[in-house]
């Protein structure tokens, strides 16, 4: 009897580390980036069949490795105002792209493949978007701030260009979101939004002489991009560290779409709050 139990131990396990690995994965808030929607201490169950489970190297990953990652066909895509886990694109340093296995974010994907995306005086605009992006009204309360109501870190966005953009969290973009197989010109500006992308894809540094981008000793006139990119968003705007800050997201990087609350924990007094217990996401 204890070896038919053992065995069934052994299989229990290895089916849940393939669900783990192809189904679902769950995810723990440890921030209030994502309220009102997302509170600390919800746990989230998230799911990997829409975009595509992904296969790489974990062992490499934990090691900070650069692994490269195999996306398996999804059941669906993801869609604007979907809330997405994905990893920290920025783990070791601002200066480039890697991905750590254990370095996550969760937030609402405001910007797909080939969508423009811009802030007007703190409201999202998509020229592809027919509803409204994200959480309005936390939008509409940062429109009323003043400048000097936010230090300099919180204000002042990507590309942190103050010469070419001087973008912030009231006034940002037009920034396009790169589709794979899209073609750019490398001038000046599109040097500064997309070089750090260019360095994740090629593997090297590309860098700007004169009036030119450079691979190496070759000049890069124009990049074709080897990926699709998204823009992520808190609904909390003005305390989440998303793309406004982080830059464009690349799609090797998501693991899934967050689908409901399976269990959620008050971090200050640790009582379980039943009412938000399978709470759907929207």
């Amino acid at each position: 009897m204890a070896i038919y139990l053992f065995w069934i131990g052994i299989s229990l396990m290895v089916l849940w580390g393939i669900a783990l690995i192809f189904l679902f994965a769950t995810f723990k808030i440890p921030s209030d980036s994502m309220e009102p929607q997302l509170l600390i201490g919800d746990r989230v169950l998230v799911n990997k069949l829409i975009a595509g489970p992904r296969l790489f190297n974990l062992f490499a990953s934990l090691r900070e490795e650069r692994v490269d990652i195999y996306r398996l066909p999804g059941f669906g895509q993801i869609r604007r105002n979907d809330i997405v886990v994905f990893h920290s694109p920025h783990p070791y340093s601002w200066d480039r792209i890697d991905m750590h296995i254990m370095r996550y974010y969760i937030k609402r994907c405001v910007g797909l493949p080939g969508d423009t995306i811009q802030i007007t005086n703190g409201f999202y605009v998509n020229n592809h978007a027919e509803i409204p992006l994200g959480n309005l009204e936390n939008q509409k309360a940062l429109s009323k701030k003043t400048r000097e109501e936010f230090s300099r870190e919180v204000y002042h966005c990507f590309p942190f260009d103050s010469l070419l953009f001087n973008w912030n969290i009231h006034t940002f973009g037009p920034l396009y979101v790169p589709r794979k197989g899209d073609i750019i010109a490398l001038n000046r500006t599109n040097f500064q939004l997309y070089r750090q992308l260019i360095n994740w894809e090629l593997k090297d540094s590309i860098a700007w002489k004169d009036t030119l981008a450079y691979r190496k000793n070759t000049p890069l006139p124009r990049y074709q991009f080897r990926e699709n990119y998204y823009f992520m968003a808190g609904d909390n705007v003005e305390n989440s560290q998303d793309s406004r800050y982080l830059g464009l997201i690349p799609e090797d990087f998501i693991v899934g779409v967050a689908w409901r609350v399976v269990r959620s924990i008050d971090p200050y007094t640790g009582t379980c709050r039943k009412d938000r217990f399978w709470k759907k996401l929207r």
